[in-house]
């Protein structure tokens, strides 16, 4: 794995963790959105769980590379869900925040496949 691929692999584990931690602590920022989505409240622990699982995945890539390219995948799949539900809720003005979240994943699964 080259060096670059390690550094999007743990900027992205960092970011998609730092997602999830802001959904299982409430933050006003997330969740407020979350609702106006029309996301269900039970709902939301899962999606924290997903992205901790993608965080941690992306970790174990570094170590493991088939787990990061699983968790790469599943990262950028959950992110395109989001960006769906935004704009299903016509908050356009939201749709970067799931995409600069999604942006490290799909780069290190792009240097994974390629390379």
């Amino acid at each position: 794995m080259s060096t670059t691929a390690v550094v999007l692999a743990l900027v992205g584990a960092f970011m998609v963790g730092f997602s999830a931690a802001s959904v299982f602590l409430g933050a006003k920022w997330v969740v407020e959105p979350l609702a106006a989505y029309g996301v269900p409240r039970t709902w939301w622990t899962w999606l924290g769980v997903a992205k901790a699982a993608g965080a941690a995945g992306l970790v174990a890539g570094v170590f493991v590379p088939a787990i990061g390219i699983a968790a790469a995948l599943g990262i950028t799949l959950y992110f395109a869900g989001a960006v769906l539900t935004v704009l299903r809720a016509k908050s356009y003005a939201h749709v970067a925040f799931p995409v600069i979240y999604a942006a490290p994943a799909v780069a290190t699964l792009a240097l994974a496949m390629g390379g």
